[in-house]
Order: structure tokens, then C-alpha cells, then sequence
């Protein structure tokens, strides 16, 4: 017998595993290098790379479930904003 072409398998996700995700994001958002003399480009001043931002971004687009992708994005993208005005981060 053949296996049907349009047959989506199923993938099942814990809870225990969502949240330990969820946690992932929430401090990959938060990570920051931070610099002890804020950088001067033309007449923006950068005082920070939000690093964890960018590696979130990458790991959640890699994620099998399209709507947890949408959630993931928005949870970096608030922890970024919150801890840009918060001293969290990696100083150098």
C-alpha cells in the first residue's frame, strides 16, 4: 500500500515543553552587550547590540509551529524593548 500524499502528521507539544520555550525567549530577549562608552555613528549614539534579539530570531525560525513562531517573535521583541531601558546585559 501507498501512503497518501496530503497527510499532515501530527506533532503534539507538552506544556512543560511550550513553557521551557516561552522561558528561552524571555531571557534571549533580555541579553544584551552593553558598551561602557556609548558609540557615536554619525549622529546616532548606539549604546548597546541587542545580541540575544538576533539569536532569537534565528532560533525561532526554525520552529516547527507557525502560530507559537508569532508568539515567540513578540515575546523577543518586548523583552529587547523592556531590558534596553533596564541595566541588563553583558558591559564591555
Amino acid at each position: 500500500m501507498t501512503k497518501p500524499r496530503n497527510t499532515k502528521s501530527v506533532i503534539n507539544e507538552s506544556d512543560g515543553a511550550y513553557f521551557l520555550k516561552l522561558v528561552l525567549y524571555v531571557v534571549l530577549g533580555s541579553l544584551w552587550i552593553k558598551f561602557a562608552v556609548p558609540v557615536e555613528i554619525g549622529s546616532f549614539v548606539v549604546s548597546g547590540v541587542p545580541f540575544g534579539l538576533f539569536l532569537g530570531l534565528v532560533i525561532a525560525s526554525h520552529d516547527h509551529f507557525q502560530v507559537d513562531r508569532k508568539i515567540e517573535y513578540a515575546i523577543l521583541i518586548l523583552m529587547t524593548i523592556l531590558t534596553y531601558f533596564l541595566p541588563a546585559g553583558i558591559v564591555i
